[in-house]
């Protein structure tokens, strides 16, 4: 199998390259000058990559204020998921209970009981989202992130004014 030998420098007279065989080139040297190089037939179909530069500090630990900031970060996950866990909690275990509320006697009082809790849970599940934007918006706001606390502040007040109008029709 041959392989081609590339020169760095160019043929004055724009020549190809001779081509040597990987025998050839090993058993006479004076093939093989100093400017030559032997391409193997998976350099040939590689393209050749840039090498990565190695940068300093990469085993350094990370600083102080991006560790801060991703406690704040994190934090602030948390308090979201934390209303949205409560909503849910408190919202299922109001229907468990007007579902345990159906295996008592059927007096006025228990039917009552039983309309009343579901409408709570109801509402409830359905505010819990509402809550959760509150609660990013202010965190949000807290981050200096004034951008999307003030979007969050929009939607918001376009939750309130779609209630407030449909109250009053």
């Amino acid at each position: 199998m041959a392989e081609r030998v590339g020169v760095s420098e160019g043929d004055p007279d724009g020549a190809e390259p001779p081509r040597v065989s990987a025998a050839m080139s090993m058993s006479d040297p004076a093939v093989m000058g100093q400017n030559a190089m032997v391409a193997t037939p998976a350099q040939a179909e590689a393209p050749e990559l840039d090498a990565e530069p190695i940068t300093e500090g990469l085993a350094e630990a990370p600083s102080q204020r991006v560790t801060r900031v991703r406690d704040r970060t994190l934090a602030g996950d948390r308090w979201i998921a934390r209303v949205l866990r409560v909503g849910a909690v408190l919202s299922g275990g109001m229907f468990v209970l007007s579902l345990g509320l159906e295996a008592l006697p059927g007096t006025e009082a228990t039917h009552v009981a039983i309309d009343q809790l579901r409408k709570a849970a109801a509402s409830l599940l359905l505010v819990t989202p509402v809550a959760r934007l509150g609660v990013a918006g202010t965190l949000l706001g807290l981050r200096g992130e004034w951008r999307y606390a003030v979007i969050a502040a929009g939607v918001l007040g376009l939750l309130a004014l779609a209630v407030g109008a449909g109250i009053q029709a």
